[in-house]
């Protein structure tokens, strides 16, 4: 069995080396080439240690190579044969799926509607549709899963907010399942990573990405890095207490801003009016000007307001940017929660930018597809 190279020894170094040859090359992706000069400008590596670096690649089929002006003139890409990742995002009633190349471009994708079930369950179900949507360009070298829970140490921790996954060690089940390496995440992290690398998030350090549908979660970028907290459950702000004297919530406690956020719970309050509505069918009838279904998206958008003011109090992000289902809302929730924020936020925030999802429902499932490929080992 192989094992790790001592920092700072020759096999380390020449591992360093490759990562930062690689990371130029997924930068940009398969489709553009850099030639072996360019990538020693960019990366500061001598262009004799580049031209052995791609050599080895090459030979071990990672890279493609075509004919230029000399050895260092040649175009280096990444080759399609290098092998494909996946990205699962889990919510409460969905799995969707998405097979990506290895600079973390989606290539293909399916969501399928499911009721809540299990975790042997949902994963068959994945592997399934990872099976149906593959492309068949190369070999699976990761597996991301997103999951609507907190996660430590890749196990679900609470049973009443992600029923059938509890105690279950999720990277190894995955990595049974799926028969490569694997890596667990909670959804709404993914859901930022993507935001920050290929959405509105760009060109901010600091940003929050909170995503509503049936739960509420935040992901939360610092200093251009996911911030996961002492434990990996940092992000939980739709178990905020807004009242402590409201709803009982699923957590156990009461008044969470998930009781009076969530997808689940507007349609709870609009079921007298609108029986059996989906929340597409709340969002078109506030749209159509429906009283009762504008009240309870601007109920829930002040209520996000509210919780949000704490958050940017204490980390003063660039953008905060909005998700999941309730992301369908637009303006409908987003402005009575800019008014929300600006109710309890200090003035030197409360203007921060609160916009919708670029990605919209994708976002965390692309986020997965883009870790999985940045946390692939590519050696020859």
């Amino acid at each position: 069995m192989a094992t790790d190279a001592a920092p700072g020894s020759t096999s380390s170094l020449r591992t360093a080396n490759q990562h930062r040859v690689l990371a130029v090359l997924r930068e940009q992706g398969e489709r553009v080439a850099h030639t072996q000069a360019e990538i020693a400008r960019v990366t500061g590596l001598a262009p004799a240690t580049v031209s052995n670096i791609v050599r080895d690649l090459t030979a071990g089929g990672l890279l493609d190579i075509e004919p230029g002006s000399g050895r260092r003139g040649s175009a280096v890409r990444l080759s399609a044969r290098a092998g494909i990742v996946a990205g699962v995002d889990f919510g409460h009633r969905h799995v969707a799926v998405a097979v990506g190349d290895l600079t973390g471009r989606v290539l293909s994708e399916e969501r399928v509607s499911v009721e809540p079930q299990g975790h042997e369950t949902g994963l068959g179900l994945a592997a399934s549709v990872l099976a149906r949507i593959d492309p068949g360009v190369g070999p699976l070298r990761r597996v991301s899963l997103g999951l609507p829970a907190p996660v430590v140490k890749n196990v679900v921790k609470s049973s009443a907010i992600f029923p059938g996954w509890e105690g279950v060690d999720a990277r190894a089940a995955a990595e049974a399942v799926f028969g490569a390496p694997a890596q667990v995440e909670n959804d709404a992290n993914l859901g930022a990573l993507a935001e920050h690398r290929q959405g509105h998030g760009r060109g901010y350090s600091t940003s929050v990405f909170v995503k509503i549908a049936s739960g509420v979660g935040a992901g939360l970028i610092i200093d251009n890095q996911l911030f996961h907290g002492a434990d990996g459950t940092a992000g939980e702000i739709g178990h905020l207490t807004v009242d402590e004297q409201g709803p009982m919530c699923r957590c156990g406690s009461r008044g969470c801003l998930e009781t009076y956020t969530s997808s689940e719970h507007m349609l709870r309050l609009l079921h007298p009016s609108l029986p059996g509505a989906t929340f597409t069918d709340l969002v078109a009838a506030a749209t159509d000007g429906n009283v009762a279904a504008t009240r309870v998206l601007e109920d829930a958008g002040l209520h996000l307001g509210w919780a949000l003011a704490s958050v940017l109090n204490l980390l003063n992000p660039g953008i905060v940017i909005v998700g999941g289902a309730m992301s369908r809302a637009g303006d409908l929730l987003l402005e009575p929660t800019r008014t929300g924020l600006r109710r309890h936020a200090l003035d030197s925030v409360a203007q921060t930018p609160i916009v919708v999802s670029q990605l919209g429902e994708r976002a965390s499932l692309v986020g997965a597809v883009q870790l999985a490929a940045e946390r692939t080992e590519l050696t020859p």
